[in-house]
This record gives structure tokens, C-alpha cells and sequence, in this order.
């Protein structure tokens, strides 16, 4: 059996649909020969979600979008189809949240949730719109914008009020003119007055040192006799300081040769032995006055002689006392 060129051109042909077909499903992601679990997910917009968009779960692509429906039974929502990795399990509470990044490439990004309670092939995601780009900006500026209006606002007032006020303005700015044209003559007169009294200053300065110039010499002759003076009064008090000194060291050598009453008063001490035996005298008789009154208060007094016995017998009672003792 031959087989006509007609055949093979489309046999060939078709082989290679097919092959183009498979080959470009598995560059979008889709694995023929894996068993994969599909799950559903509902988006009010999808933000220019496309089909074969990659599915993440912490950052590690799981899947791709396999399908995207318009539900306009449900108000126009959209229904996405989500084709997963049949080795991955998901959770009851698992969401599914749209993503874009910086430069609008959209991804889906799955929390897997609670996997205590598994979800079944099929079952609904709860769907998540993240927040893009623009509206983070959007709420980012929303402050500013908002501030940018206050100030604007307090701009246009201030301008209100200056517009209002023009004709006090020019007044003031009128009124530093003239202040500034009064402040120049001012300045003017005082550097003329500054400039006569400078002269006068120069003047007296002049004059000044013209006098100290002739004072010069007398204050020198002044200084002279000042000294004069001084040494004078000092020669003179040295002078009696010295003939005071004199006295003193010849008093001072009388006292020590013994010349004068003085001298010997401090020198012989004869004078203070014979005082002292006088002392000595005066206390015995004293004493003997007092143990004895009747030898000198009697009328006609007692002799030597019984005054020496009365003595004795005095002597030999204090004996015997003192035996007594012993």
C-alpha cells in the first residue's frame, strides 16, 4: 500500500499541531504528566489577572492560573481557576490574594492556612485583593495632598489680607523712607560733631603732654628731696636705736659685775642667806610665842631656868606618847 504525499503532509502536519500545542501549554506551565489539584477562587476585579500567571506560596512557585471565568450571574465577578500541585494541601481557612508588583506583573500569592482541616479538589479559596501599587500611593500622598491644601488655603489668606491692607503697607514702606533719609542726616551731623571732637581731643592731648614735659624736672627734683627725706628720718632713728642698745648692754654689765646695790642683790647671795635664817628665827619664835604664852604674857615673866625644865618635862611627855604609839 502506497501512501500518497497528501497524507504524509498532513499527518506530519498534524503531529506537529499537536507537538506546537503541548510544547507551548508546557512553556505556560502546565505539567502533562503530574496529577494537579484544581481550586476556584471569586475576585470582584482581577486587575488584569491573564491565564498562566505563576501561584506562590512563600515566594515558591505551586501552580498557575489554568482558567478565567465572568460570572455575570454574580454581579460581573470574575471566577479563577487555579491549578496546584497535587503535593500541596491547603487548608479550610487557605486565601488566595491577588498581587502586582513594581512593574505590573500579577501573581497570586497562597496562605495555606490551617491544614488540620484539608480542602478538597475543587473547593473555594477565600479570595484576597491586595492593595496596588497606585493606591498605596495614593493613601501615602492622601496626607500630604491634605496638608498641601491647609497651607495653600493659609497662602491665599495671608494674600487676602496683604491685598486688603496695600494701602497701610505703602504707608509703612513710606514711612521707613523717610526714617531712613532722617537716619542718613543723623549720621552725617554726628560724624561732623565726631570729627570736632576729635580735634578737641587732639588739642588737649597736645597741651597735655607739653605740660608733663615741663613737670618733668620738677618731679625728678620732688623725687630727689623724697629720698632725702627718708634717709634722713632713717639715719636719725638707727642713731638712737643704737645708743639705746648701748645703755642697755652697760646696765646689762653692772647687773653682771656686781657694781651697785642692784648688782649685788642678784650676785652675793649673802644678803638672801642671812634673810633666810631671819625668817627662820622670827617662825621658831613665833612658834614658840604660841605653844608658850605664859613666858612672855606673865607679869613678871619665868626665868631661864623654868623655862628649860618646863622644856624638858615637855620633851619627855612627847617621849612617852611616842613610845605609847609604838
Amino acid at each position: 500500500m502506497r501512501i500518497s504525499k497528501e497524507f504524509k503532509v498532513g499527518l506530519f502536519m498534524l503531529i506537529g499541531g499537536v507537538i506546537l500545542y503541548f510544547g507551548f501549554n508546557y512553556l505556560k506551565g502546565m505539567d502533562f504528566f503530574s496529577t494537579n489539584t484544581k481550586y476556584y477562587a471569586v475576585y470582584d476585579n482581577i486587575n488584569g489577572l491573564n491565564v498562566s500567571n505563576p501561584v506562590f506560596i512563600s515566594g515558591f512557585a505551586v501552580g498557575r492560573v489554568s482558567k478565567i471565568s465572568l460570572l455575570q450571574g454574580r454581579n460581573n465577578k470574575v471566577l479563577v481557576e487555579l491549578d496546584i500541585k497535587g503535593d500541596v494541601t491547603l487548608g479550610d481557612s487557605a486565601t488566595a490574594t491577588l498581587n502586582s508588583d513594581f512593574l505590573g506583573n500579577k501573581s497570586i500569592l497562597i496562605s495555606i492556612g490551617d491544614i488540620r482541616r484539608p480542602m478538597e479538589d475543587g473547593d473555594t479559596l477565600i479570595a484576597v485583593l491586595d492593595k496596588g501599587i497606585a493606591e498605596l500611593l495614593a493613601e501615602s500622598a492622601q496626607p500630604v495632598a491634605n496638608n498641601l491644601e491647609s497651607t495653600i488655603k493659609k497662602i491665599n489668606a495671608i494674600l487676602d489680607n496683604l491685598s486688603g491692607n496695600s494701602g497701610k503697607i505703602n504707608q509703612i514702606i513710606d514711612r521707613l523712607d523717610k526714617t531712613a533719609i532722617l537716619l542718613n542726616a543723623t549720621i552725617a551731623e554726628t560724624k561732623q560733631n565726631l570729627n570736632t571732637i576729635t580735634g578737641t581731643f587732639n588739642s588737649v592731648g597736645g597741651k597735655l603732654e607739653t605740660t608733663l614735659d615741663n613737670a618733668q624736672p620738677t618731679l625728678e627734683n620732688l623725687n630727689v628731696f623724697t629720698d632725702s627725706l627718708k634717709n634722713l628720718e632713717i639715719n636719725k632713728t638707727l642713731t638712737q636705736a643704737n645708743k639705746a642698745l648701748d645703755n642697755l648692754n652697760e646696765a646689762i654689765v653692772k647687773f653682771t659685775e656686781s657694781q651697785g646695790t642692784l648688782g649685788k642683790l642678784i650676785n652675793d647671795d649673802s644678803l638672801y642667806v642671812n634673810l633666810n635664817k631671819a625668817a627662820e628665827s622670827l617662825d621658831a619664835l613665833l612658834q614658840h610665842l604660841n605653844d608658850n604664852p605664859k613666858h612672855f604674857l606673865a607679869p613678871l615673866g619665868k626665868s631661864s631656868d623654868k623655862i628649860e625644865r618646863d622644856r624638858r618635862k615637855e620633851e619627855k611627855k612627847a617621849a612617852k606618847e611616842a613610845a605609847r604609839q609604838d
